[in-house]
């Protein structure tokens, strides 16, 4: 166990591949949560056993922790092999095994003894009796339910020894702490087993059956007929408070999300962690002299991408206006173009939209600084100078600047 009045939370970021990760990290996460290809809750972001190993390494060189999730609902199938993934997780030394289901939890703690087990959201704990539960069990790490309040959350930190994680962005599930059965029952794919196909997101329209193909809008309201999408989470204007409940993990979703999110959300929020630690703020702050983030914390965040913005139970019960009823999400007014492989004065980079000579570009580096640039030449792996680069091209670029700044794993991006 940790101190539970920690200063300062770890930042865990999600890793759905090795690329992802090493983004991560470089934006700055404490630690990240990844998955095999097995017992997993996001079947299409697991990473090979080969790359596990090449992860926890990498990971472990830059002093980041490394927690592997094993969070699936197991049905009786399920536990053949389960012992020997687990001690190979073991031998690779992952730093915490992310379990919901209590037969995978006391199989972790039968075959791989020396782990630390992280209790999975999915685990729905939403009071102080459940958390002690769950402490009492083994399990070192709570990730509370997503449908606390934040004098619920103080009221479980006050209460337990056990480290508190706590979700703080990303996207938000229909059902009660992501217990869905809607993919089930519409295409056959189950959620609960890592394989959910989002109908939540879907547009609806009802069909008499007397006129076939004759389509009707379903409205909740007049506003629109996307009924189960809920805006996205976003707790950047509670992380004081957070901290100051002594929550000692702040957890972003979204293994199966872009690199560009990945690192563009970390990097927010480790720019958000740290102003606050400068700012003296802490568990045992005066909170008359709460810090405010500048504005720039929140612009940013519009810039990524997103079903708008919600906090979701923290404050209170959510709120119609907590749903995005108009369109699967709103209009992204930037948009990544590429990752910086090779640093120096004329940069290789992986080119991930279309850019084309003569347009403006943005570095994100460390911090919310943004400087601009313009690509003046483009030049192929072969030579070629290009006027237009296309996702999957490897160019060197020239930029006015010069680029002789850049770091490798930086991304880049374009306002629309």
């Amino acid at each position: 166990m940790t101190d539970k009045k920690n200063p300062k939370p770890e930042l865990l970021a999600p890793a759905g591949s090795l690329e992802k990760l090493k983004t991560a990290i470089f934006y700055g996460a404490d630690a990240v949560y990844l998955a095999g290809k097995q017992y997993s809750l996001r079947a299409h972001a697991t990473i090979s056993e080969h790359d596990l190993k090449a992860a926890l390494h990498y990971a472990h060189s830059r002093g980041v922790k490394a927690y592997v999730a094993v969070n699936i609902f197991g049905h009786n199938k399920d536990f053949s092999g389960l012992e020997e993934y687990l001690r190979f997780l073991a031998d690779i030394e992952v730093d915490g095994l992310i379990i919901a289901d209590p037969g995978i939890l006391t199989a972790a703690k039968r075959a791989a003894p020396e782990v630390p087990i992280h209790l999975s959201t999915q685990a729905n704990v939403t009071n102080t009796h459940s958390a002690l539960f769950w402490q009492e069990q083994g399990a070192s790490r709570l990730n509370l339910a997503r449908e606390l309040s934040l004098p619920e959350i103080r009221a479980i930190r006050e209460n337990i020894e056990a480290e508190i994680e706590v979700f703080m962005h990303g996207a938000l599930c229909i059902s009660y702490s992501g217990r869905c059965n809607l993919s089930l029952y519409l295409t056959g794919r189950d959620a609960n087993l890592g394989n959910c196909a989002h109908p939540c997101r879907y547009r609806y329209a009802l069909m008499e059956e007397k006129r076939p193909d004759q389509y009707f809008p379903v409205e909740e309201d007049e506003r629109g007929t996307y009924i189960f999408n809920a805006k996205d989470l976003c707790l950047l204007s509670s992380l004081p408070d957070l901290v100051q409940a002594g929550v000692n993990s702040v957890k972003i979703e979204g293994r199966m999300k872009s690199l560009y999110y990945v690192g563009s959300v970390v990097r927010v929020y480790r720019t958000a962690i740290d102003f606050l630690c400068q700012n003296g703020w802490s568990p045992q702050a005066d909170t008359g002299r709460r810090p405010q983030f500048p504005d720039t914390f929140h612009e940013e965040l519009q810039k990524i991408g997103s079903r708008g913005y919600t906090e979701n139970f923290i404050q209170g019960p959510p709120r119609a206006d907590d749903m995005l009823y108009e369109s699967p999400r709103i209009e992204q007014t930037h948009v990544p173009v590429g990752v910086v492989l090779e640093n120096g004065r004329n940069p290789l980079i992986d080119i991930r939209n279309p850019l084309t000579a003569g347009d403006r570009i943005e570095y994100l580096g460390n911090g919310l600084e943004n400087p601009g640039y313009e690509v003046v030449e483009m030049v192929d792996q072969e030579g070629n100078s290009l006027e237009k680069a296309n996702p999957g091209n490897r160019v060197v670029l020239k930029t006015v600047p010069p680029a002789s700044t850049w770091e490798q794993h930086a991304l880049l991006r374009k306002k629309l």
